[in-house]
């Protein structure tokens, strides 16, 4: 009992700070009373995106139940024995078909995962984009890259987006030499978390210590829309997805989800010279402020800062690029078409450096 009463001061600046920088946010609920059933039907089938076919993975028990991952294919018709696997960041599912096109279209098999608790893997009884140990994940790699071989690819690009990125990042720098994969690439990779000193420094560190202990603890966040405008069609963008997955206004974190991120961002920097494939890290030349939309966020990064993956991407590996895309959102690859051509001829470049089968 003393030592939880010795916490109680930790726990009130973690609400108290929490309370002061999210702002007026809003909340989501989780209701469902209904059985928690584990997937069966792991079969191809036609994906909701036309020229696709995925097939759900059946990852067995997690803190909140049944969990399954899913797979996202499109297969070159003459036959190729080059696969790139995309894995998308937070509050994100794969929708973009343009991508899987333009690497069908040069070449490679592509794949996609929408991870558990994402998207097409979202159960009803689970609460979106939760996690408490960004290894979960691991797993949801690990059948994705299974699959691919199978398929009888031997040359294998592991990518991802945002938190994605942190991800894949993780998964090459704790695997090593047994990652399974000839190269990495990273689309803006959440590295560090885009706050003041004072928040990485005291506000987060206790977050994420207490999330240890009360995981399903949530913390709102603002109610900001400007990356979500610069986007959508129906804005300013030229993006249709189903806002469901990829919400406008991103739902509260839970405090395990903080200590997830948290806890694999001093992870990686810790085991990042254990990576033993060629990294690329890209990001956007500019950091954009605000909440509400502007002109602004049609230029630059509305989510992370650049100098910081910058400053921390160039610590992954032996001899990692990093490339500056001018102009680029925080997405890459669904910035505007002369920017993300950009972004392709660097992914490109940095594939064809490496990759035997080229």
């Amino acid at each position: 009992m003393m030592n939880f009463v010795r916490r109680i001061p930790v726990f009130l600046t973690v609400a108290v700070l929490a309370s002061a920088y999210a702002g007026a946010g809003w909340d989501y609920e989780v209701h469902y009373s209904g059985p928690k059933t584990r997937t069966t039907d792991t079969a191809w089938h036609t994906d909701i995106l036309p020229g696709y076919e995925s097939r759900y993975v059946d990852q067995g028990e997690s803190f909140d139940g049944p969990c399954r991952s899913t797979i996202i294919r499109k297969l070159c018709a003459g036959g190729s024995r080059r696969a790139y696997l995309y894995i998308h960041g937070f509050n994100d599912y794969f929708f973009q078909s343009e991508m899987g096109e333009r690497f069908v279209d040069s070449g490679f098999n592509f794949y996609a995962v929408d991870l558990r608790r994402y998207g097409r893997s979202l159960e009803p009884w689970q609460y979106p984009f939760n996690v408490r140990d960004q290894k979960e994940y691991f797993a949801d790699i690990d059948s994705a890259l299974s699959q691919i071989r199978r398929d009888g690819n031997s040359d294998i690009t592991l990518s991802g987006h945002s938190t994605g990125g942190l991800t894949v990042a993780l998964f090459v720098a704790e695997k090593g030499a047994r990652c399974g994969v000839n190269r990495v690439v990273t689309d803006s990779p959440f590295l560090e978390w885009n706050f003041s000193r004072f928040m990485r420094g005291v506000a987060i560190p206790l977050a994420g210590f207490a999330g240890k202990i009360f995981p399903e603890a949530k913390i709102r966040q603002a109610h900001c829309d400007g990356y979500a405008y610069s986007l959508l069609k129906d804005h300013h963008g030229e993006w249709t997805y189903d806002t469901v997955w990829k919400m406008v206004y991103s739902p509260p974190v839970t405090l395990g989800w903080v200590h997830s991120i948290d806890r694999a961002h001093d992870l990686l920097m810790k085991k990042a010279g254990h990576i033993t494939v060629p990294v690329l890290v890209m990001h956007s030349s500019r950091k954009v402020d605000g909440c509400s939309w502007t002109p602004a966020f049609q230029l630059g990064d509305a989510v992370l800062d650049p100098a910081e993956i910058q400053k921390r991407g160039k610590k992954l590996g032996r001899d990692p690029q990093v490339s500056t895309i001018d102009d680029g959102l925080h997405d890459l690859i669904l910035s505007s078409p002369s920017v993300r051509e950009g972004a392709y001829d660097t992914i490109f470049g940095f594939i064809r450096r490496s990759c035997v089968l080229w």
